[in-house]
């Protein structure tokens, strides 16, 4: 078997994430993070072969197949274009078949760019309430927020999480976020403050829940002969993953079931076709920073836990004594992660660029001394898409 090309990433560009962002429209936006991503690989639109357009339920936006108003904010006109909708892991499935493009040799350069206005789009849960089975789930109501904290109860049963240990989740991101600029939630919190906000849906309180935001993202990749032939910087992807799930919610409950809601398998299974490909055998000690896809507090647990970080059900002591904070043994969410900014349809690249800052040391304020090899990972569907990424210096 001949070995893959390598790919790399000369690119990043994202906006400030804001609650909203009336001085910009929806092309606005994305082409703000396009221009900075341009500018960060110091080429012009024109140089751009092929476009993967990130772009989660077009109700977010309140346009459908809101891609056609994206083709010239992006410079698509008569070029190869490929809209991507993977729900949450949208981001990073654009990321991945941006990667595909370039190592199936279809193109050399190729850029991946999307945007949202969630904070703008009305009640984002009742638009997602209709991902869901009409007949037996849709009308619990199931939302995102419902069923990851019917993951939370599951997760505290198996293994004692206590709602001071979701607490604690906030803080630490919250303390990572109020060092990046470019995060929406970056006001810092005590425990206290997380367990005196109101009930969401039981334990999940408003302060373990992840914003509503507006703004874009968009990266550059390009293949290894480009980039060594125009002398370039760049970080590169060295494995990546995807795994999906059962639909219905209730085939994950309970004792005996092969994917129990308490765990994230197919996450963990996206984890470890990645590491494969990258060449990672104990990422405990090989990963220096990880950016993963956890919009609610709980939801980090078992995230950790699917990327090899700890064991099932381990990971809570760990993080209350600071393993994953920017100075810990594994940095898990320097930029704030996903619980301080969720602009979906970018959510899941912006997990991809910033490890690739990181490995870069250009992560500024966030920046994790000496980190090498970061991963990163999405979430999508109802729990159910999963996408994983391994990026090095």
């Amino acid at each position: 078997m001949t070995s893959t090309p390598r790919v790399g990433i000369i690119g990043i560009g994202q906006s400030a994430f804001k609650p909203r962002r009336d001085d910009a429209s929806y092309p606005d936006l994305v082409r703000e993070a396009v221009n900075l991503a341009l500018a960060d690989a110091s080429l012009e639109l024109d140089e751009i072969e092929a476009i993967v357009y990130s772009l989660s339920p077009d109700a977010m936006v309140g346009i459908g197949n809101a891609e056609r108003l994206g083709v010239d904010a992006v410079g698509a006109r008569n070029k190869r274009f490929l809209r991507i909708n993977t729900g949450g892991a949208t981001g990073i499935s654009s990321v991945a078949a941006a990667y595909y493009h370039i190592a199936a040799g279809a193109c050399d350069v190729i850029m991946t760019a999307g945007a949202d206005k969630v904070g703008e789009c009305g009640d984002s849960q009742t638009v997602l309430n209709k991902i869901w089975d009409p007949i037996y789930e849709r009308s619990l109501p199931l939302g995102t927020i419902t069923m990851l904290a019917m993951s939370g109860i599951r997760y505290a049963h198996k293994y004692g999480m206590t709602e001071e240990d979701m607490a604690a989740v906030v803080v630490k991101n919250r303390r990572h976020a109020s060092l990046n600029p470019n995060a929406h939630l970056r006001k810092q919190t005590t425990i206290e403050e997380v367990l005196a906000s109101r009930y969401i849906s039981w334990p999940v309180k408003l302060f373990d829940c992840c914003p509503q935001s507006s703004g874009g993202g968009a990266m550059v990749l390009a293949s290894e002969k480009y980039i060594k032939d125009r002398n370039l910087d760049a970080v590169w992807i060295t494995g990546l993953g995807h795994c999906s799930e059962s639909y219905y919610l209730g085939d994950r409950m309970g004792e005996g079931f092969t994917a129990d809601h308490a765990d994230a398998h197919a996450l963990a299974g996206a984890f470890k076709r990645a590491y494969k490909m990258a060449g990672i055998t104990d990422p405990r000690k090989q990963v220096d920073v990880a950016e993963l896809y956890a919009p609610f507090s709980n939801t980090e647990f078992h995230s950790i836990e699917a990327a090899g970080l700890a064991e099932l059900g381990k990971s809570v002591r760990p993080l209350r004594e600071g393993a994953y904070n920017i100075e810990g043994e594994v940095a898990v969410n320097p930029s704030g992660g996903t619980l301080c900014t969720n602009a979906i349809a970018v959510t899941a690249m912006i997990r991809v660029a910033e490890v690739a800052l990181q490995v870069r040391g250009k992560a500024g304020g966030h920046q994790v001394k000496g980190a090498k090899i970061g991963i990163a990972s999405g979430n999508g569907g109802d729990h159910q898409f999963f996408g994983t990424m391994v990026v090095e210096a």
